[in-house]
């Protein structure tokens, strides 16, 4: 990846572009300074509806701690072999411009990273989320890449910036995707599997149901791929809670199945995810 500053950003407050090595400025005047850690708060005041939108500090270290032990590896790599596959430059040469939206702590940018290293194919990456601990965690771990604290539904990345943007379990803000990506961009849709984490549900609930495997359309997007990765995690009880507080049923589970989890000494359960690719119109 190559080392010289990009400059994806613009103001969330006026929109105008951000430039700017540690202190990000916008013509009107707004300042934005560099956390220590490397990333930017680009997250206006108005935007959020609490002090500290997001996933804790807590639930960020059980996902670092989870992801890092390589239990979804197969998703890591398929996910890099797919950006290699359909991200196209918007000039031959250049730089592979990606924006991860919904990044959280970057563990598969990390991913990403690693194989466009391997592949000696150059990549500049910039993600964003609402959670600042998260966004901490990433900007430490992959100082090449450019992060910021912001919101999917306000984006602060320039218009037509990315050549390729990653949405993996995030909400689907679906103008600003089409806005921030170039003409003819691409965008990779990650959604869970029909089987994903059957096994798992079948313990916290009476009745397990598997995931809907729809086919929805997408104004102003064109599907021109797909692809799903499966697998089987045996993950110990010491995981399980990380695992567990992933997913959306951490907050809807009633508390005998959450009890019922946490009494085992460990879960085997199949994992799925589909990778949707679409074209900007």
């Amino acid at each position: 990846m190559g080392t010289a500053a990009f400059a994806p950003w613009r103001c969330p407050l006026c929109g105008a572009p951000l430039a700017g090595d540690v202190t990000l400025k916008c013509p009107s005047g707004h300042c934005f300074d560099r956390a220590k850690e490397g990333y930017w708060h680009l997250l206006p005041v108005q935007n959020t509806r609490t002090k500290a939108p997001g996933d804790s500090k807590e639930m960020v270290a059980a996902r670092r701690a989870f992801l890092s032990a390589g239990y979804y590896g197969i998703f890591g790599q398929a996910l890099g072999e797919l950006c290699l596959e359909y991200g196209i430059p918007a000039a031959q040469e250049a730089p592979l411009r990606l924006l991860d939206a919904g990044c959280g702590e970057g563990w598969y940018d990390r991913c990403i990273a690693r194989q466009f290293a391997a592949a000696a194919r150059p990549l500049e990456l910039a993600g964003f989320d609402i959670a600042k601990p998260a966004v901490r965690l990433a900007a430490k771990a992959l100082p090449t890449a450019r992060y910021a604290v912001a919101s999917s539904f306000h984006q602060p990345v320039k218009t037509g910036w990315a050549d390729l943007l990653l949405n993996c379990f995030s909400p689907f803000a679906r103008e600003e995707f089409l806005r921030v990506l170039r003409p003819g961009g691409r965008m990779i849709y990650v959604v869970p599997g029909a089987e994903h984490l059957y096994q798992m549900k079948a313990v916290l609930y009476a009745e397990p149901y598997k995931n809907p495997v729809q086919e929805v359309a997408y104004e102003g997007f064109r599907p021109i791929g797909e692809r799903e990765a499966r697998g089987t995690i045996t993950v110990p009880a010491s995981q399980l809670e990380a695992l567990f507080a992933m997913t959306p049923y951490y907050w809807k589970t009633p508390r005998d199945g959450a009890a019922r989890l946490a009494a085992l000494p460990e879960l085997t359960t199949e994992i799925a995810f589909r990778f949707l690719v679409f074209e900007k119109r």
